[in-house]
């Protein structure tokens, strides 16, 4: 075998090993952050959670709990009690379509997250274009449909979402995202300095890695910051639903 047939097998399966899952590209330096997490949906099928937080080296999850003005995760209720009895912070996420209102897409996700209890994380807003409808609006026509979408979340929960933002994404709509609100960039191939603002909250760093319990590839995440930061960060953003204790302790 040649020097260059061996180099294309090579790099094969270091593909196949990658989109596997057994692979992955970024390795955050676990002392820089300590506070790990991961998201899920119901593309990850029947999660073992006791089995995957064994390793006690998880903290959060987010969970997808809907799309659009309709579309509703239908594995979000038994993941979002599984991560509570693991013993992980909650949050949910809405992955928002460019073709369908604010408001309406609000209503939809508000009434998802009426179906759970207990404390939870800031929620969370999907922004990307892969498995979007074909629209592009304008940047100031997005402006004030993300805008309205965070106003009702915060009339009806007291707190601003998170957004989750690809590099695509960001590229062409920053100047839509809110000003100043919490961002979960996406970069699997560089550290998120390059191509996004200093201030993020979540780092979504691998979309295909192997963990416990799970059968198949699942996204990993970090926060922004110490485990005093994450402490201060649950204090100051935790949401309890009103008959929840305010004792409660994530």
């Amino acid at each position: 075998m040649n020097l260059f047939r061996l180099a294309g097998c090579c790099a094969v399966f270091t593909g196949y090993l990658y989109h596997a899952g057994w692979i992955r590209m970024q390795y955050p330096d676990a002392g820089r952050y300590p506070v790990q997490g991961l998201d899920v949906s119901r593309h990850q099928g029947a999660i073992d959670w006791p089995k995957l937080s064994a390793s006690g080296k998880l903290s959060f999850v987010y969970i997808k709990a809907s799309e659009g003005g309709d579309h509703a995760d239908p594995r979000f209720e038994d993941n979002w009690h599984g991560a509570q009895e693991a013993g992980l912070a909650p949050g949910a996420y809405h992955y928002f379509t460019f073709c369908k209102p604010a408001g309406e897409q609000a209503s939809h996700f508000l009434d998802r997250l009426a179906r759970v209890r207990g404390p939870m994380l800031p929620p969370a807003v999907d922004l990307e274009f892969a498995g979007n409808c074909a629209a592009r609006p304008a940047p100031a026509v997005l402006a004030r449909e993300l805008r309205a979408f965070s106003d009702r979340l915060y009339r009806a929960l007291g707190v601003r979402p998170v957004f989750y933002v690809t590099g695509s994404f960001w590229e062409r709509y920053h100047a839509a995202v809110p000003a100043g609100a919490d961002l979960w960039v996406r970069s699997v191939f560089l550290r998120p300095e390059r191509g996004f603002p200093e201030a993020w909250r979540f780092w979504q760093f691998a979309e295909r890695a192997r963990l416990p319990g799970i059968r198949g590839p699942v996204d990993l995440d970090v926060f922004c910051g110490s485990e005093d930061d994450w402490r201060r960060f649950l204090r100051e953003r935790i949401r309890l639903q009103p008959d929840d204790s305010p004792g409660v302790r994530i």
